[in-house]
């Protein structure tokens, strides 16, 4: 019983971290209608800027948590700026091709300045809390708490600003929301910033819980788009239930199976989804 309680925390730890990416996911598609394969590699990015402040400058992790979270909105934003925008209007292919090129690049660029051994924002070892039996590692109370956080203040942006309302007009009907008076490029932005950001604090978490590697957030791809699709792509409050489903899910097939098979077990919730109901669990867009 304690083995599967145990099992229990780590799938909710990384449940939280695969929601934060998903949601940001959710939240690109549900006003873009784009699937943005280079989100993964934004969470990279993320990850890596936060070891500019806690590395280079000798800040502690959580003073340079929002300044990567405002680094990874203005890294989108650029993107968006110099690449994306310029395809908006092309057929949807090629923005998602493109998205493979970025993600890519952001990839090669992270590896070329910070060279593709692991890294760690502190050294040492860290000691687990003992409560009832079950080890919790401080840096998983973090990693929880700085996700209900978030979630919050995106559910209080989204429901309680006048960009928020916004941003959910357009995403019911882009051009109805345009004949309204809504600046759309402007909300547009802020779809990039705040996606930019989401993905950049589920990379620092990622990096707590495990190592800075050029790849993480390239091998976490494939859990975070199971969690959206499977709420709903397009849902941002679906992709939280997607994400704590997949994540307990990953952690669970290792009391059965090799932990080498996690990402299959993702991969499979995403097809029954796909064949059971193909607009998600909340009723997802379809396209």
């Amino acid at each position: 019983m304690i083995e599967i309680l145990q099992v229990l925390i780590f799938g909710i730890v990384l449940g939280s971290i695969i929601t934060l990416g998903a949601v940001g996911l959710s939240l690109l598609f549900g006003i873009l209608r784009f699937a943005n394969f280079a989100h993964g590699d934004m969470m990279t990015v993320g990850a890596y800027l936060a070891l500019v402040f806690v590395a280079g400058l000798g800040w502690p992790i959580y003073a340079a948590f929002p300044m990567a979270l405002a680094g990874g909105a203005v890294v989108a934003i650029a993107i968006d700026r110099v690449l994306y925008k310029r395809l908006r209007r092309t057929a949807p292919v090629i923005l998602l091709i493109s998205s493979f090129g970025v993600g890519l690049m952001l990839r090669s660029l992270v590896q070329f300045i910070w060279g593709p051994q692991s890294l760690v924002y502190e050294p040492g070892i860290q000691f687990p809390l003992e409560i009832f039996g079950l080890r919790i590692k401080p840096d998983h109370l973090v990693i929880l708490a700085g996700v209900i956080i978030l979630v919050i203040l995106l559910h209080l942006f989204l429901q309680y600003t006048k960009m928020g309302k916004a941003m959910r007009a357009m995403s019911d009907n882009m051009d109805l929301a345009e004949i309204t008076g809504i600046e759309t490029e402007r909300v547009i932005m802020w779809t990039w910033a705040l996606g930019g950001a989401l993905a950049a604090g589920a990379g620092i978490f990622l990096a707590m819980d495990t190592r800075l590697q050029p790849f993480m957030g390239w091998n976490m791809l494939l859990p975070v788009f199971a969690a959206a699709i499977m709420g709903g792509i397009g849902k941002p409050y679906g992709a939280i239930a997607g994400g704590m489903t997949v994540g307990i899910a990953e952690e669970m097939s290792t009391l059965f199976f090799s932990p080498a098979y996690k990402s299959a077990v993702a991969f499979a919730l995403m097809v029954i989804i796909l064949i059971v109901r193909p607009t998600g669990l909340f009723g997802g867009r379809s396209r």
